[in-house]
């Protein structure tokens, strides 16, 4: 049977979770809030990067993602431009974009990957 890894655990959640050669990334929020959606965006996009080089890969093995916007109308071709930056090209994951209401009123963006991990291995 194959182990559950979970990285960052709390009583609440665990930042990322791995099974069966899949990487689960939590929402990833900026930790500087003060900054724009582009800013934001950068943060949670660079957290990401640290939660899947942790679990033993990395955004190229991106399968999904869920993208949730304070202000989707605002912020949605600022968001794309960092986004778009950020993917490795020809490797683009599935996603969703929404707008809802976040855990607190200075979060502009917070974002969801699954990932395979190299190999499809499960990484300890």
């Amino acid at each position: 049977m194959t182990d559950i890894v979970r990285i960052e655990t709390n009583a609440r959640r665990s930042r990322a979770v791995i099974y069966n050669g899949v990487v689960y990334v939590g929402g990833m929020a900026a930790d500087d809030r003060s900054q724009d959606i582009r800013g934001q965006t950068e943060q949670a996009l660079a957290k990401i990067d640290e939660f899947l080089a942790n679990a033993g890969t990395d955004k190229s093995r991106l399968l999904t993602a869920q993208i949730w916007l304070k202000d989707i109308t605002r912020d949605f071709d600022s968001m794309n431009q960092v986004w778009n930056a950020w993917t490795t090209p020809n490797a683009a994951p599935t996603r969703a974009t929404a707008q809802c209401e976040m855990g607190a009123p200075d979060v502009l963006v917070e974002i969801i990957v699954t990932a395979a991990s190299q190999d499809g291995r499960t990484v300890g």
